[in-house]
This record gives C-alpha cells, sequence and structure tokens, in this order.
C-alpha cells in the first residue's frame, strides 16, 4: 500500500457540485502531477466537511487546514505556499478559530464520525475504521432480540421528528411469525431547513447500510427499501454504489459470513412530496400511490408495505444502530441525558456566521450551537428568534436561548426537537413575512385528503396574507388560533395538526409585530 506525506480531503457534495468542484479536482489533480507532487500528495473524496453553502471546500491533512469558496485560481497558491512551503493560505481558511477550539467534535460523535474523514465510495475505507464489524457481531454472536434488547437499553429515540423509542418499535414487529417483513429507511427528508440526511448519506452511506441490515436482522426481515427523495441525486448514486459494493464483499446477498441469514436493499425513488415524510403516506408511495396517509390501526409494524409487516426508521435513527451494537448501550448512554440519550445531528440555517451543521450530546442547550457551531450571529446582528424543528417547529425567543436541546426539556416550553433544523431570524427579519411563509408552505403540502387540513391551511394563508398587507384585523389573530387548534384535534395526520405550534408561538412571542403592521 502507498504511503503518502500528505491528504487532501475534497467535499464532493450537491453544493459544492454546483460551485463545479469536479473540475476543479480535475485540474488540482493534473497540477499536482506538473508539480511532482502526485507521489506526495493524494486528493481524496469525502463527504461535507461541516462548513455548507461555501463553495468548494477542502480539508488538508495532518494539519486538518480547512479551505472554503476556492476557485480554480487558488490551486496554484495552494500548492506552492502550502504543500511545498508549508505556509497555511490565511485568506482561505475557514473560521480558523472554530476549527482550532471545537476541530468539529469529531471526537464526540456518533453518526457523523466518518463524514469528511473517509471516501464514502470507497468500502475498503469504511471497512478500515471498523465498518460492519457490528454487523459481523450481530449475525454471529448476538441473536435477533439481543440486537433489540441492546437497543431498548441505549435509551435511542426516532430522530426523524417523533421521537419514539426505537428498541420498542422494532419489538411490536419483531414477534410476528411471518417470513416476508420489511425496512422501510425514510430518507424522503422534505422538512424545510433540514438536509441532515442528505450529509449522512452523502458523506457515509455504507453507514446507513449497517444500520439497516441490523434493525432486519433485529426484527426477522431479509429485504429492505430505502425511500429517498428524487432531488438527492448524488445521495441516490452514493447509496447505490455502496449496496452493490457490498453484495460484491459478500456483506449482502445470500449466506451472509456463512450463516444462512440472506439479505437484500432496493431504492425506491420519492417525488418530493411533504406529507410523505409520514411514514403511511410514504409507503402509499412506495406502492406506487398517491402520497397520502392511512388510517392507523393497522399500524405498519403489523401491515405496512404491500400489507406486510413494515418498520420505518429515519436514516439518522438507523445510522446510530452500529455504534450501540459494536460499543454497547452503556457507551451510547454516556451522551446526553438520562431521558434523552445520544447526539443529536443539527442544521444550522438563517442568520448565523456559519451555517452547517454539527452534532453534539443531547441537552446542549440552543445558546451553545448557535454561538459555537453557528459561529454566532453575523454582521452581528441582534438575535430575534429560532425556529427549531422545522417548518412544523416552535419559535424560541431570546429569553429562552438556554433551553436545552432534548425531549423533555422542549416539552416543558411546548416546543419539539423535530427534525433538527434550526433556523436563526436575526432582529432585521420581519416576523410576519416568517409566518407567512411557513403558512404557505403548508397550504401547499396539504394532500387533500382531510377537509380540516386542506380547507384550514386555505383559510390560515387568507389571514396572514391580509395581516401582511395591512387591511387584517386585531380578532384575526384569535381566529388564527382557533383555527390551528381545530386543525390540531380533527386534522387526519401531524401535517394538518402540528401547525398550531408555528403559529401559536409566534402569537404568543411576537403579538406586537402583527399589531404594528395592522396599526400601519
Amino acid at each position: 500500500m502507498k504511503i503518502y506525506r500528505g491528504h487532501i480531503l475534497l467535499a464532493i457534495d450537491e453544493t459544492s457540485k454546483l460551485a463545479g468542484v469536479v473540475e476543479f479536482k480535475d485540474i488540482f489533480e493534473q497540477k499536482l502531477i506538473d508539480y511532482k507532487l502526485d507521489d506526495e500528495i493524494k486528493i481524496l473524496e469525502s463527504g461535507p466537511l461541516g462548513p455548507l453553502g461555501s463553495g468548494i471546500c477542502l480539508s488538508i491533512f495532518p494539519e486538518n487546514t480547512i479551505y472554503y469558496n476556492l476557485k480554480i485560481d487558488d490551486i496554484d497558491l495552494i500548492i506552492k505556499e502550502h504543500l511545498i512551503k508549508g505556509r497555511p493560505i490565511k485568506k482561505l481558511i475557514y473560521n480558523k478559530e472554530a476549527v482550532e477550539k471545537y476541530n468539529y467534535n469529531y471526537s464526540n460523535r456518533i453518526v457523523l464520525d466518518n463524514s469528511g474523514l473517509i471516501d464514502p465510495e470507497n468500502i475498503d475505507e469504511y471497512l478500515a475504521v471498523g465498518g460492519y464489524e457490528a454487523w459481523e457481531k450481530a449475525l454471529t454472536q448476538l441473536k435477533p432480540n439481543d440486537v433489540i434488547e441492546e437497543v431498548k437499553q441505549s435509551g435511542l429515540r426516532g430522530r426523524g421528528g417523533a421521537g419514539f423509542p426505537t428498541g420498542l418499535k422494532w419489538s411490536f414487529t419483531a414477534p410476528i411469525d411471518v417470513q416476508d417483513k420489511l425496512i422501510v429507511v425514510n430518507a424522503d427528508e422534505g422538512e424545510p431547513g433540514t438536509f441532515k440526511d442528505r450529509l449522512i448519506m452523502e458523506g457515509d452511506p455504507h453507514k446507513l447500510l449497517e444500520g439497516v441490515m441490523l434493525a432486519a436482522y433485529a426484527v426477522g426481515a431479509h429485504e429492505a427499501y430505502i425511500y429517498i427523495r428524487g432531488e438527492y441525486k448524488l445521495c441516490i448514486s452514493r447509496v447505490k454504489k455502496a449496496i452493490e459494493q457490498c453484495l460484491e464483499y459478500g456483506i449482502l446477498g445470500e449466506n451472509i459470513f456463512d450463516t444462512g441469514y440472506n439479505m437484500v436493499i432496493k431504492i425506491k425513488i420519492g417525488a418530493g412530496a411533504y406529507v410523505c415524510g409520514e411514514e403511511t403516506a410514504l409507503i402509499e408511495s412506495m406502492e406506487g400511490y398517491r402520497g397520502t396517509p392511512r388510517s392507523k390501526p393497522p399500524f405498519p409494524g403489523v401491515k405496512g408495505a404491500w400489507q406486510r409487516p413494515t418498520v420505518v426508521n429515519n436514516v439518522e435513527t438507523l445510522s446510530n444502530i452500529p455504534f450501540i451494537i459494536k460499543n454497547g448501550a452503556a457507551a451510547f448512554k454516556k451522551h446526553g441525558p438520562e431521558e434523552s440519550t445520544g447526539t443529536k445531528v443539527y442544521t444550522i440555517l438563517g442568520d448565523v456566521a456559519y451555517p452547517g451543521l454539527c452534532e453534539v450530546d443531547m441537552g446542549v442547550s440552543l445558546r451553545e450551537i448557535i454561538n459555537n457551531y453557528g459561529g454566532g450571529m453575523k454582521q452581528d446582528k441582534k438575535f430575534k428568534a429560532a425556529l427549531v424543528g422545522g417548518a412544523a417547529g416552535v419559535f424560541i425567543p431570546e429569553n429562552l436561548l438556554d433551553v436545552k436541546m432534548d425531549y423533555a426539556s422542549l416539552k416543558e416550553y411546548s416546543a419539539v426537537l423535530g427534525s433538527g433544523a434550526i433556523l436563526v431570524i436575526g432582529e432585521d427579519f420581519s416576523m410576519v413575512e416568517m409566518l407567512y411563509s411557513v403558512i404557505r408552505f403548508f397550504r401547499h403540502e396539504s394532500c387533500g385528503k382531510c377537509s380540516p387540513c386542506s380547507k384550514g391551511t386555505q383559510e390560515l394563508f387568507m389571514m396572514i396574507n391580509r395581516i401582511r398587507n395591512g387591511i387584517g384585523k386585531k380578532e384575526d389573530l384569535d381566529k388564527m388560533l382557533l383555527l390551528a387548534d381545530t386543525m390540531k384535534h380533527t386534522a387526519f395526520c401531524a401535517l394538518g395538526q402540528s401547525l398550531i405550534m408555528p403559529i401559536q408561538s409566534a402569537l404568543d412571542n411576537y403579538k406586537d409585530e402583527f399589531l404594528a403592521i395592522m396599526k400601519e
């Protein structure tokens, strides 16, 4: 095996591809040859490094210097100054202080511990860092119920938004004595501001596959589907390649590890409906029907896709499983408080200095996430609010910035962890416009199955539109709350039921802004 004195990790994801990273890589590799450095320095593709919306980003190891917003003209400078003379280029360095102080929290990551460090399209690199050891351990040393019990003991809860205990969910399906059970992965991710699952699949697709395999073994399934939204082209490509590599290595297929266990994983491409984040609507879509939610019971764990017992889990949820099985529940419980164990992946957007993603222990405060991992407010703006949990989340005001980001703490304030999206709003943005945007989105995404949601979102949209155009009345605010509360109790699924949260929190904390527009 060839030894290089240094490596360049080049982040290739959807945003960097738009910035021209493929051409950049080809030219960089040719330049290394021209400078006779190709035997010393190797360029490796990786998933996202952490910063997002920052054009072409790369990290030079072993120094761990991260450069961002790179152009082709910067290549010669990087080679001459950094690779030859050993002098980092200050003007190109991304958030040098944060990199040195926090190192993107790699030492404390579970889900993203490989992302940005290994080539996501190379199974050998995943194996080199201990990949598929949990899968081998489960098949050769553990019984299916042992896997379920370990996950139960870990306290892992679903990371898709509902927060239901994962091991308990599996235990409903495992005892059913049929041979055609299914695992379905929800990789649709339609929540605005949420892209954590995309980054997991782009940066470490094999970890997701290993989690899928472990879940299948635990409940007695031999077939799995990963339902990926159609816009996630790179995710689809990398997950597909990872499946092919697993089949080639005998990690998937027939008689895996000579245990007699067979397993197949397939990809289903979604059509981009927000409601398909609800598990039964996703199943309807998988079967080729219009994506609308089903009545429950029966629950998918008993009768799901094609009437087969089906366990539906989120990408982030399953990506925690390999760590739990390999290291044990006790190691997982060292992260986070007792009722919200483990870590959480957050996507930070809006008026922060460094938008991107981070993975931190459950229970870390919202203030720490924004300041330490988002770099604080950009351009020294004053904080006004943070929409936590996506469009179906809650507006957190400044006086609650120290709230701990875990299930129990947020519940005290009628807030939810949701999908992990954190949209930071500065002082110069109108909360009326913000709420208008949220309601408009819900109106657009309502599937039309039930009247409380389809007609309710339309009425709410007309009310907020009147308010933002200066022709609303004070009583409209009370009507909005009443209608949203009625939808909470009568809508068929969580899409219509959850709109009360952004409306209630916006009017509770920023009512003066709505009244001011009416006066104007």
